[in-house]
């Protein structure tokens, strides 16, 4: 078996800063593995199968789900965080959790909550599996959630950068202000290597997944994407290396090529990144004043040309707005619904919230909608319907 030999940089088990509730390690997994099998076996990692990812999940069998994708993100994270010789345990738990605070419905569910929590301090994604890891799973009898290392919950939160200037803390979702009145993690400091790794991973995996989920519900052609920067170009050598084979091979094989390509740009240039930053430590990582894993320049425009025909052809189609606009009306009726009447929550949500519309009671509606899969929330609609 290889040896794994950790770069200076890179976040060390035995260097955890440890976890909120002391518990005794496993003696047979690292501490971050120990991160990454909790969130596996956990309740809202289960729940992803079931939430959209683009397509609801009725939609069809073989479009990408919050689970499938959080998978894909993981072996890329893992790949690129072993090539970076960083910690390939922290980056696949982090890719693993970082949509677990998703809600039913994908980006029109989590607008429709935000819009409904305006005037209780919002709502955000990101936050919101925060919440789940630290508070709303319940699996152990010694305390709420899953009770991961500092760097795990670091990462969780922090992994699109700092979110608060040093010593000024600013607007703040309301499950991060809340956690770390009592827990620090240090907002104002970059995330480590293997939370930037991850979030990485998450773009090129979503981008590149689009095209294949896109093509295949026929929302788009290849020729639609002829030019796309990088893009068209790995789509038509692909045709012209292999003319006679099945469109679905030749989107396969470009959507393949395309992933490799943009691994590898970002392992260029961490790399340089890396030799002029000079970093010693995980903590030199997080006090630099900018990523140190990150795209080229040119990947970076051939990413927001993609990003940008996505947007037009596929996030605005009238297909997925169809299918978004109905989401937004179920996901707003069912927060109108409880949230006027607390009881129409299960047992043990109605002890989470009070009065009729005041912030307790949003909140935990709130919480009980995000955790929801696509088809409860088109069961529980339905209920409320008949009612």
């Amino acid at each position: 078996m290889d040896i794994i030999e950790f770069a200076p940089y890179a976040s060390f088990p035995h260097l955890s800063r440890g976890r909120l509730h002391r518990e005794e390690e496993s003696p047979t997994r690292t501490t971050f593995q120990r991160d990454r099998d909790r969130i596996i076996h956990s309740t809202g990692f289960r729940r992803l199968e079931y939430k959209t990812q683009v397509f609801v999940n009725h939609e069809g069998d073989h479009y990408r789900t919050r689970l499938t994708h959080s998978l894909e993100v993981a072996q890329i994270a893992r790949s690129i965080a072993r090539s970076l010789q960083l910690n390939e345990d922290l980056s696949e738990a982090l890719a693993l959790a970082h949509d677990l605070g998703h809600t039913p419905f994908g980006h029109a569910g989590e607008h429709a909550l935000s819009k409904m929590m305006e005037n209780f301090g919002g709502f955000d994604h990101n936050a919101q599996s925060l919440a789940v890891v630290t508070r709303l799973e319940r699996c152990y009898p010694g305390f709420e959630g899953l009770n991961l290392t500092w760097e795990t919950l670091e990462g969780l939160v922090k992994h699109n950068g700092p979110l608060v200037m040093d010593g000024e803390r600013g607007f703040l979702p309301y499950h991060i202000k809340d956690f770390v009145r009592n827990y620090d993690l240090e907002l104002h400091t970059f995330a480590s290597a293997e939370a930037q790794v991850a979030a990485l991973a998450d773009d090129i995996a979503y981008n590149n997944h689009d095209i294949d989920d896109g093509l295949r519900a026929e929302l788009f052609e290849i020729k639609d994407m002829s030019e796309l920067p990088l893009v068209g170009r790995i789509f038509s050598s692909v045709e012209e290396e292999y003319p006679n084979i099945d469109t679905s091979l030749i989107i396969h094989e470009a959507v393949r090529r395309l992933i490799g390509d943009m691994v590898s740009d970002c392992l260029a240039e961490t790399e340089n990144r890396l030799k002029q930053s000079a970093p010693k430590t995980v903590t030199d990582i997080r006090n630099l004043n900018c990523p140190v894993v990150g795209f080229s320049d040119d990947m970076i425009d051939i990413d927001r040309s993609l990003k940008e025909f996505l947007f037009e052809n596929m996030y605005r189609h009238e297909k997925v707005n169809t299918m978004t606009q109905e989401a937004s009306k179920i996901v707003c009726r069912l927060f109108e619904e409880f949230i006027n009447d607390p009881t129409k929550l299960p047992k043990e949500w109605q002890a989470k919230s009070d009065i009729k519309g005041g912030e307790i009671t949003a909140r935990a509606v709130a919480d009980y909608i995000a955790g929801m899969t696509d088809r409860f929330a088109y069961v529980e609609h339905a209920k409320l319907i008949k009612t």
